[in-house]
């Protein structure tokens, strides 16, 4: 299992805008379609990666959680799906039933989101205030496969939480850790 760290892109950076298929209503959503007025949750998450399998519990509660707080998330799957059939829309439709997301998960076949995101692996996490703009990038918390932390979403919920409560997250941010994207 590779280990790939994010890409700690400069807060305050302006989020890329997108058009992308959601695999589950079968919608193109925009940016625009799924911001929030006041943060918005964008993942970089697969079906296949061991490092998204071990969050993806948490995740789902976390973002059930906070979309009820108001914030919106979206998740994306950039991989290529040619070397990486699991995945595929398809699946990636089975998982977003099975795991139970609220959320729309996105699919960026070209890969043009990921490379304006500056995404590195999967799970990578970024986090946007009202306007757009970049207060948190980096891990869910400090558990991963097989360290024997548990998977408590600390780092998002902390970051989550300043901005529900009009304050900045701590700009002390650790990367996420996850497979690669799969490149084409």
């Amino acid at each position: 299992m590779s280990e790939t760290p994010s890409t700690m892109v400069p807060l305050g950076s302006k989020a890329p805008y997108f058009i992308l298929p959601d695999v589950v209503s079968g919608k193109d959503l925009s940016l625009n379609d799924i911001s929030s007025n006041t943060a918005t949750v964008i993942m970089f998450i697969c079906n296949h990666c061991p490092f998204v399998k071990h969050v993806q519990k948490e995740l789902t509660g976390l973002s059930n959680e906070y979309i009820a707080k108001g914030i919106s998330f979206a998740a994306i799957n950039s991989n290529d799906v040619e070397n990486y059939p699991q995945d595929s829309p398809r699946r990636m439709k089975e998982t977003a039933e099975t795991q139970g997301f609220t959320f729309p998960y996105l699919y960026d076949e070209t890969q043009e989101t990921a490379k304006a995101y500056h995404a590195a692996c999967t799970p990578d996490f970024y986090i946007y205030d009202k306007d757009m703009k970049l207060v948190y990038r980096g891990q869910m918390d400090d558990s991963r496969p097989g360290n024997g932390k548990p998977v408590t979403g600390l780092d998002i919920r902390n970051a989550l939480d300043a901005v529900i409560n009009g304050n900045t997250p701590d700009s002390n941010q650790k990367p996420s850790i996850g497979c690669n994207i799969k490149w084409k």
